[in-house]
């Protein structure tokens, strides 16, 4: 089974290609989309969409897990970030791959077992579960691992 996780963004977003073979899991394909901060909105949701879309196309997923939104003290970032999940979850759609969400309390119990693991816990249980794991990654792209490990375990 692959799987695509994303931690969204408007500014940074994280994604990760994770695949399921014989119980292991391995990483395909981990990066950070960053966007221009100059830009328009418009532009930037833009060119997160035309780099999700050869992802979607290249590695074929079954399932895209992406985390809730959680609102800030920032509403303007909170509805960036929302506008960011709309173009994975119209792109899911167009490609006909389901999509699960998970809140973050969700995935630090996927994959630590505890709800209220710190960031430093949920990287080292990563890096003992999963094959492949990118090094000296962005904080975004080792939460997209996080919660496409939280999708499969979450399809077995």
């Amino acid at each position: 089974m692959r799987v695509i996780g994303i931690d969204p963004g408007y500014d940074r977003l994280g994604l990760a290609v994770v695949e399921r073979t014989d119980g292991n899991e391995t990483v395909l394909h981990s990066e950070c989309i960053e966007t221009d901060r100059s830009a328009p909105i418009a532009d930037r949701l833009t060119q997160i969409g035309a780099r999700l879309e050869v992802v979607f196309q290249k590695f074929a997923p079954t399932s895209v897990g992406i985390e809730t939104l959680f609102f800030n003290k920032n509403l303007s970032t909170a509805i960036a970030v929302a506008q960011a999940r709309g173009v994975v979850l119209y792109l899911a759609r167009k490609y006909e791959i389901s999509v699960r969400e998970f809140g973050p309390q969700e995935v630090k119990v996927a994959v630590t077992g505890y709800g209220k693991s710190d960031k430093s816990a949920v990287f080292s249980m990563l890096m003992k579960l999963v094959r492949n794991m990118p090094k000296g990654a962005l904080d975004d792209e080792y939460d997209a691992i996080a919660i496409a490990v939280t999708c499969l375990a979450h399809h077995q």
